[in-house]
Formats: structure tokens, C-alpha cells, sequence
């Protein structure tokens, strides 16, 4: 009999028996099911196993007798009196609970005089306090009240995007109107970031695949970056009306020139075959990163872009804490990470390789290709340059919005 229907025989049978006769059914069933049989009645029951071993006892020597603790029903049987029986913590201990939860409320966390402030709330540390306060509990009895509470063991969940920008959802709508307008003329609209950094080598990759039993891929047990291959440095460029991807794998930095370059590159590749009388592109990217807002460099290169390609460039910015908005995120990258999932990146080959087998049920195309220049960080813009950026601001939040025109005639 599974789990399920245990529990439900015992929650009617607790409903019309009295407590020995229950606690003889719950001895009967223990035996009956074997090696393991009283824990899993314990379980389903939602009983203690001291109360199933005292059945089993009761099983073996069938001789009640009344007394001053109990009366005799028809049957001769001893029914326990009401309120018999062994007192739980919480009742004979009426500040317990109180204590307890007193050490695990949120607003303990800040306060510097918690005596738990700066350690793991394990039920180890969470009854040796409890004991230094004058109550008499054990490991175990603090884990069946974290229970009987509401607790339970939970990791930390990423849902926190920080403080909202109050004109966070008008910046969505701009970006979403735009958008709309480019794709019914027929322009291109890509989604742009810098994908997570990978260490190039034997070294483990989160997930797992089919292997025979016993014969995982064995990887290095310390993830300390090799001093020649190093790490791959994926910059993608996401066509939201194709569903096609590009991806610059790069092995230097990520910097603004590196990643207009993978823009450059998208463009010079695929884009330009597939938009040929196109004249204008809309880029939507992240507010940080080496296509930020506020980053000079980026806005210099993008200038260089639009004065080689004749291209008017529009660059459209997602709030501060909302990336996971940015479409190549869900539509391009968890698709590539899904695609190597517990496999290492031995090569820089198998990186580019593996990216570039991505696909999806909907369609998703992906080309990658090794970047091998070098970037160097630090690399400044000064103002006279900034000034002479065929820049345009848009009225609505200009540092998040504007375009970028050629400043000279394309050299095709």
C-alpha cells in the first residue's frame, strides 16, 4: 500500500477508534510491512515511532488491567482517560514556542544583539540556545516544532530586481513601441548582451546527460582558470523577427569594443543578406555591463558602426535591475547553456561548437565564431571626442534613449 493511501486509512481509522486500538492497528501494520515498516507508518500516521513500538509491545503481551490512569470498556480493554497521556513540549512548556519563534523572526536579523545574528540556524544551534535560556529540549524536538511552525528548509530565490525606477514600466512600453514600429517596416531589431564568462577546460559544468552507470565524465576537482586557454567570453547578438542568433566568442575581455564588434560582425554576416534595404537598426541592451548606458566607449564604437556601414544606429536601454527582460536572455541564452548542460568546455573549439549547434522547436538558428583579438580594458573617450558623436538624445530619458547617424558617407 503506497503513502497516499496509508494516510488516508489512518486519518479515518483515527476518527473512530480510541487511542490503544488505534496504536495496535498502527503495531499491526508496522509488522506486516517489514524491514522499514514502523517508520513508514510513523510517517503516515503523523505519530511518534515510540508510540508504535509501545503497540508492538502491547501486541506481545495482550494483558491490560485497569487503574487509577485509565477504565475498562465492554471488550475488557484499558481506554486511556481524557487528557491522558504524556504532555506535549509546548504544554508543559508555555514560553517554548514563544523563544523559538523569537529566534527565527526576520526582524531578529538585524538586530546585532541576537544571539543568532551571525550564525546558520541549524536545530542544533537553535536548541543549545533555547537550553542556555532555561528550557529543557532536545536537536530533534526543535526540528519536530520547526514543523508543527510552518518552517522549513529553503534556499535563497533570486526575485528581488532592487528598487523600482518610477518610469520602469513607461521605458518597457517605449522600447515595445519602437520595436513594433521598426518590425512592421521591416527593420531589424536585435537584443544585445554579454553571456556568463566559462572556464575553458576539464572542469565541471552545472547539469547533467545520459551517461553509462558509473562512468561520469571525470573533471578537475578545483576550478582555478588554465593559464593558456583561460575563459570564453560569448557576446550575442539576437534578431528577434528571425529568431536567429550570432555569437562572438571572445578570449580577452569584454569590453564596449569587443562587443560592437560582435554587433559588427552580425551585421557585416547575416544581417545585411537578410535586411538589405534596411537603413536603420534598433539595438535593445542592458543598462550595465560593456553596453551600458553610461559607457563612453560604447557609444564611440557604436559612432564607428554607423559611419562605416551608413546605418543609423537606435539604442534602446532596459531600467537598472531588469536584464532578464533583455529577449536574448530567455529567447538565445538559456538555450545555449540548456544545449551544454554537464558537459566541459575542454576547447575553445567545442565552446564555439556547441553554441553553434544550438536549436530549438521553434527554430532558433545560432552561428558562432572565435573572436582571438585582443581588447584592452581601460581605454577612455575624452570629451572632445564624446562631442563630435552624431548623438541624439530622445525626449523621454535621453541617457537611455537615443540614435547614433553616420557621420560621413559609408565606406562599402
Amino acid at each position: 500500500m503506497d503513502a497516499e493511501a496509508l494516510r488516508a486509512k489512518y486519518k479515518t481509522l483515527s476518527e473512530r477508534l480510541d487511542e490503544r486500538s488505534f496504536r495496535l492497528c498502527l503495531a499491526s501494520d508496522a509488522l506486516a510491512l517489514g524491514r522499514g515498516g514502523i517508520s513508514q507508518v510513523a510517517r503516515a500516521a503523523g505519530v511518534s515511532r515510540t508510540t508504535i513500538h509501545a503497540g508492538l509491545r502491547e501486541l506481545r503481551t495482550p494483558t491490560p488491567s485497569s487503574g487509577p490512569e485509565g477504565r475498562l470498556d465492554t471488550g475488557g480493554r484499558r481506554v486511556r482517560r481524557p487528557g491522558g497521556g504524556r504532555k506535549s513540549l509546548p504544554e508543559k512548556d508555555d514560553t517554548l514556542l514563544r523563544d523559538l519563534n523569537g529566534l527565527l523572526d526576520p526582524v531578529t536579523r538585524g538586530d546585532p544583539m541576537s544571539p543568532l545574528r551571525w550564525t546558520c540556524k541549524s536545530t542544533t544551534k537553535l536548541a543549545r540556545q533555547l537550553r542556555a535560556g532555561g528550557h529543557t529540549v532536545s536537536q530533534a524536538s526543535v526540528w519536530r516544532l520547526l514543523d508543527e511552525l510552518g518552517y522549513s528548509m529553503q534556499s535563497n530565490r533570486k526575485t528581488r530586481e532592487g528598487r523600482d525606477h518610477p518610469d520602469r514600466n513607461a521605458q518597457f512600453e517605449f522600447i515595445s513601441t519602437t520595436a513594433k514600429e521598426f518590425l512592421a517596416r521591416g527593420w531589424p531589431v536585435i537584443s544585445v548582451d554579454t553571456k556568463k564568462k566559462e572556464l575553458i577546460g576539464p572542469f565541471k559544468n552545472a547539469g547533467k546527460e545520459w551517461h553509462k552507470k558509473g562512468g561520469p565524465v571525470e573533471v578537475n576537482l578545483h576550478d582555478f582558470a588554465d593559464p593558456v586557454l583561460g575563459k570564453a567570453v560569448p557576446y550575442g547578438v539576437y534578431d528577434i523577427a528571425r529568431n536567429e542568433g550570432w555569437v562572438s566568442v571572445g578570449i580577452s575581455h569584454d569590453t564596449a569594443e569587443f562587443a560592437v564588434e560582435a554587433i559588427r560582425q552580425w551585421w557585416l554576416r547575416m544581417g545585411r543578406p537578410a535586411y538589405p534595404a534596411a537603413s536603420e537598426i534598433l539595438i535593445t541592451a542592458d543598462g550595465g555591463g560593456s553596453n551600458g548606458s553610461r559607457v563612453r566607449l560604447w557609444k564611440a564604437e557604436l559612432q564607428r558602426l554607423a559611419d562605416e556601414t551608413g546605418l543609423r544606429l537606435h539604442v534602446r536601454h532596459f531600467p537598472p535591475g531588469t536584464s532578464k527582460w533583455n529577449k536574448i536572455e530567455h529567447r538565445l541564452f538559456c538555450h545555449i547553456t540548456e544545449n551544454w548542460r554537464g558537459r566541459p568546455l575542454l576547447s575553445r573549439l567545442v565552446v564555439v561548437e556547441l553554441i553553434a549547434s544550438t536549436r530549438t522547436a521553434q527554430g532558433l538558428a545560432v552561428h558562432a565564431e572565435l573572436d582571438v583579438a585582443t581588447y584592452e580594458t581601460g581605454r577612455q573617450v575624452t570629451d572632445e571626442e564624446m562631442s563630435s558623436l552624431a548623438i541624439r538624445r530622445c525626449d523621454f530619458h535621453g541617457e537611455w534613449n537615443y540614435s547614433l547617424s553616420p557621420r560621413s558617407a559609408p565606406n562599402r
